[in-house]
This record gives structure tokens, C-alpha cells and sequence, in this order.
């Protein structure tokens, strides 16, 4: 990213944080905590998700300073979080970022995409893997998954369905002769390059892990 991503010692206090919040522990990579850290400091959740694995281990040094220090003192931790963020600009990133190329790269797939308020490229990629196990017929509001799917990420079992249909006009199998003037296609189009050609397996495996963005 051509944002100064590098790593500061008061990013150890933001990542302690969620590590302290119940259950305390190593949270999944995607959780919605993470994936909100990742897009305030701008830093990837894999980066953030080792970086947790450094405190669990009390890996260096430092880590182990800054643990005795608010590891057991949540309410320290907390004005410590808070500060920072009121010298940082917490909630004024325009400000905070002012005059520094922005180049973003994983935010983009947790932010609505321009043709509809709601979807975003996370949400696609999950149902792009629900479109690979089934079939066009069972596209459908009424089929299980497409609700189950639905239910997670608080959307409409139609809104998913139109997409899993958007996603047929992508697929070159099944190489769909009518047209569809769907707002949804380029975005669909975009994801499907990104995974439809990719092994199905490392999808479903990504897809597992995006799903614990709505599981908080």
C-alpha cells in the first residue's frame, strides 16, 4: 500500500485490546473487530491476526513490558486506547491522513460496492462460493442455503439470489445467451475473475473465514 502502514508500538495497545475481549483469547482473523482495526490503521487483518499470535506468545520484549503494563488493567488499557485516538484523529481519518497517497487495497472488498448501498465485495465472495455448490435451479429465495446465507449477513434471500443469477451470466459453463442489464454484473464480473477460475477448495476456505465478520 502506498499508505505508511508501518508498525507503531501504540497499534500493540489497539490489537491487546481485542485480544482482552471476551472470550479473551486469539480472535479469528476476519472478526468484525479486526476487520474495523485493519480499516482504521490500515493494516491487512492477516498482518494484525500474526501480530495477535506475537501477544498470545509474549513473543519479544516489548510485548511482554506492554503486557505487564495493562494486561491486567482493562480500564488502563482503555484510556490508553482512547488517548491515542484523540491525538490521532480517531473518527477524522480525512484529517489524520491529509496529504498522503492513498492506495487501498483489502478495504475495498469490506465496503459497499458503488452499484448498491448494501453489498459489498466480502459479501459477493460468499456467495459466489454458495454458487459453486449448487445448482442454477436451486438459485432460488426458497432453497436453505440461500437463506441460511441470507440470515447471516442480514440481507434478503432474493437479494442473494439475484445475485447467485448475476453470477450465472459470468460463468463461461454455462455460457447464458439472453442479457441481463443487472447494475450488479460488472462487480460480479470483477469477483469472478478474482475467484472463479481458482480452486473452489481455497475459496470455500476464504469464504469460512470472511463468515466470522458477521458472526459477532
Amino acid at each position: 500500500m502506498a499508505k505508511n502502514s508501518k508498525w507503531q508500538d501504540e497499534y500493540w495497545l489497539l490489537l491487546m485490546q481485542i485480544y482482552l475481549q471476551r472470550p479473551v483469547g486469539m480472535k479469528p482473523m476476519y472478526s468484525r473487530a479486526m476487520v474495523d482495526l485493519s480499516l482504521e490503521i490500515h493494516i491487512a487483518p492477516n498482518i494484525l491476526f500474526n501480530r495477535m499470535c506475537q501477544i498470545a506468545n509474549l513473543e519479544t520484549p516489548r510485548i511482554e513490558h506492554i503486557w505487564e503494563s495493562y494486561g491486567t488493567n482493562p480500564r488502563k488499557l482503555a484510556r490508553a486506547v482512547s488517548l491515542w485516538r484523540e491525538m490521532r484523529g480517531f473518527n477524522n481519518a480525512g484529517e489524520f491522513y491529509e496529504g498522503v497517497e492513498t492506495n487501498e487495497s483489502f478495504e475495498k472488498d469490506f465496503k459497499p460496492i458503488s452499484e448498491d448501498e448494501v453489498l459489498t465485495p466480502m459479501m459477493l465472495i460468499l456467495i459466489l462460493d454458495l454458487y459453486f455448490r449448487l445448482t442454477p435451479i436451486t438459485m432460488v429465495p426458497e432453497t436453505p442455503e440461500v437463506q441460511e446465507l441470507a440470515k447471516l449477513m442480514k440481507l434478503k434471500s432474493a437479494k442473494v439470489a439475484d445475485v447467485l443469477e448475476v453470477f450465472q451470466y459470468c460463468d463461461p459453463y454455462l455460457n447464458r445467451r439472453d442479457v441481463t442489464f443487472s447494475p450488479l454484473l460488472l462487480p460480479c464480473q470483477q469477483i469472478w475473475r478474482r475467484f472463479g477460475n481458482a480452486n473452489t477448495e481455497d475459496l470455500a476456505s476464504y469464504a469460512s473465514q470472511l463468515k466470522a465478520y458477521f458472526k459477532n
